[in-house]
């Protein structure tokens, strides 16, 4: 027997926790002050690699960078 009661809000609203943190951290990104706005915005950066594999074995990785669009 399930209980709606204890479903968090992010769930409710039919959002993932990640979406959810995302939304979070930018509302806080957005009230810093300069200069620890611009220091906050450059650490939202993200970087990572992305390999395919074929029979077995990793084909050349592809870096990517998930960098927010200004």
């Amino acid at each position: 027997m399930a209980s709606t009661a204890a479903v968090p809000f992010w769930r409710a609203a039919g959002m993932t926790y990640i979406t959810y943190s995302n939304i979070c951290a930018n509302l806080v990104r957005n009230c810093l002050k300069e200069p620890f706005k611009a220091e906050s915005i450059s650490r939202e950066k993200v970087h990572f690699s992305l390999s395919k594999w074929a029979d077995g074995k990793p084909q050349k990785p592809v870096l990517r960078s998930d960098a927010p669009q200004v």
